[in-house]
């Protein structure tokens, strides 16, 4: 089965120096994301120390940008990266959403993860309770 779709992959509506930060927080994701769970999970915690919330704005165009600066954080398969990215980029800027990691509640089995920003999914197109949190680094 194959699917059709259009990934927004557009660097330069980006400007430069916010395109740098973003392939730098991609980076920095991508490396993280080779990591165990409960690695990630230590270490997203001792990053997020002294951030404030970052709201759902912010938050959408943290992940706007990782997306327009790769290719694979904007495919299906990149959520680990693209979430991981966002929250990271977020930090630069003294904020810090929701970073969570779950599993689809129906059948059949998937695993997810996405950032939330003031507890509602952000950029992402399921319904609510469509995945259960396994755990969280608010």
């Amino acid at each position: 089965m194959t699917m059709q779709g259009a990934v927004p992959h557009d660097p330069r509506s980006v400007p430069f120096p916010r395109r740098v930060e973003a392939r730098a927080a991609v980076g920095a994701a991508r490396l993280l994301g080779t990591l165990s769970p409960r690695r990630i999970r230590a270490v997203l915690g001792v990053v997020r120390r002294g951030a404030r919330p970052a709201g759902p704005d912010e938050t959408r165009r943290a992940r706007d940008r990782v997306i327009a600066v790769s290719l694979a954080c904007g495919g299906p398969e990149g959520c680990l990266t693209r979430s991981l990215a966002t929250v990271l980029l977020c930090r630069l800027h003294g904020r810090w959403p929701t970073w969570c990691v779950g599993v689809r509640y129906t059948s059949p089995f998937g695993a997810h993860a996405w950032v939330e920003a003031a507890g509602v999914a952000v950029g992402e197109d399921f319904p609510a309770g469509y995945f259960r949190p396994l755990f969280r680094v608010e």
